[in-house]
């Protein structure tokens, strides 16, 4: 089994047929064709600044690699740890992509296929059970505030405020 997040337009409104045209099912864990074929994938999901930075990352790589003297076979090593990061890591750069385009993560589904997972996914948009996230929130936001006074192992420093 494996998770799918669900990404909409942030304006799309639970059960409207309208929201789903659009709709984005991204799964969650390994991408083997990012893996594979590294800054490819990355333009094929039209991802512009991922593919640049996986790139610039591939590139930085190979020239520190080069200057530090670096045997063909640690380079290979190294090169081959670089290409599993960026296929562990393929599936948050395309969420962050569709939060950044105004298209947030709206649901998660647990399925064993995508197709399963569509079918899950539009049906509890359908039934309205979709669960609705803050719009506002987007990613580099910092955590809130306590919005109560500590109640713990440290009440002294609530009085040096």
């Amino acid at each position: 089994m494996r998770t799918y997040t669900l990404h909409l337009d942030r304006d799309a409104q639970a059960g409207e047929a309208h929201g789903l045209e659009r709709a984005q099912l991204v799964p969650d864990g390994l991408s083997w064709t990012a893996f594979a074929f590294g800054p490819l994938w990355f333009l094929y999901h039209r991802l512009w600044l991922a593919a640049l930075g996986v790139v610039t990352l591939l590139a930085a790589t190979a020239v520190i690699g080069r200057l530090a003297g670096l045997t063909p076979w640690a380079g290979a090593v190294i090169t081959f740890l670089m290409l599993l990061l960026i296929g562990l890591e393929a599936s948050s750069l395309r969420r962050w992509t569709y939060a950044r385009r105004g298209r947030p993560v709206r649901d998660a589904v647990l399925a064993g296929s995508l197709e399963e997972a569509e079918m899950k996914a539009a049906t509890r948009w359908f039934d309205g059970a979709a669960p609705l996230r803050p719009v506002h929130a987007t990613y580099g936001s910092g955590p809130a505030g306590p919005s109560e006074p500590a109640i713990g192992m440290f009440p002294f420093s609530e009085g040096r405020r």
